[in-house]
């Protein structure tokens, strides 16, 4: 059975958004990322797991693909991007009951109940499953107990306020499969849900 794992961006009071006018993430959508070496070449072989990638409609919409896609076709011999190739490469699923059809290369957008859907794709053949979208996505899936795996890439700031994923589930207690520092302040953490 597949897993599916959710990677998500947060500060050190457990913020993955912000209504800021300053960055926060160490690496945002862009060319300039203030990872380290290490952390790259960790975060890329995640991405060998991976073949299959679940996109919420926002950031379908807001140039994800596209924006991985061109950064592909830039730096084809840069090992930095080795992950943005396997993001085209990989099967995209958009949940979604606002789209109708795709526009997007490899991906498909998925209708209907959620659970359902995520069940379909985790019974598949092949790698396991990444999430990218932002809280409202992540909450939903959290909610549903949908996600075996989260990684938590805990960026070296501090917001006070914003959003959180979560919010819409109770109590929950998780096993932590392993953590990580790195030199340019990054933790990374990851957890299962337990039973």
């Amino acid at each position: 059975m597949k897993k599916l794992i959710l990677q998500m961006q947060m500060s050190v009071d457990g913020f993955v958004g912000a209504k800021q006018d300053h960055p926060w993430q160490l690496w945002e959508w862009g060319d300039d990322s203030a990872w380290d070496d290490e952390l790259k070449r960790d975060f890329n072989a995640v991405f060998q797991t991976i073949d299959t990638i679940l996109l919420s409609r926002k950031m379908a919409e807001e140039g994800y693909l596209t924006h991985w896609g061109n950064a592909a076709r830039q730096f084809p011999k840069d090992p930095f991007y080795a992950f943005a190739q396997r993001i085209v490469e990989a099967r995209k699923v958009v949940p979604s009951d606002r789209l109708k059809a795709s526009r997007w290369e490899r991906t498909s957008v998925a209708s209907g109940d959620l659970p359902r859907e995520v069940d379909a794709l985790k019974a598949g053949e092949g790698r396991d499953i990444a999430v990218f979208g932002g809280a409202g996505f992540a909450s939903a899936l959290i909610a549903a107990g949908l996600v075996d795996e989260f990684q938590l890439f805990i960026n070296p700031a501090v917001l006070g306020a914003g959003r959180r994923i979560f919010d819409q589930g109770g109590f929950a207690r998780l096993k932590l499969i392993g953590s990580k520092a790195y030199a340019s302040g990054m933790v990374v953490s990851r957890y299962a849900p337990t039973a």
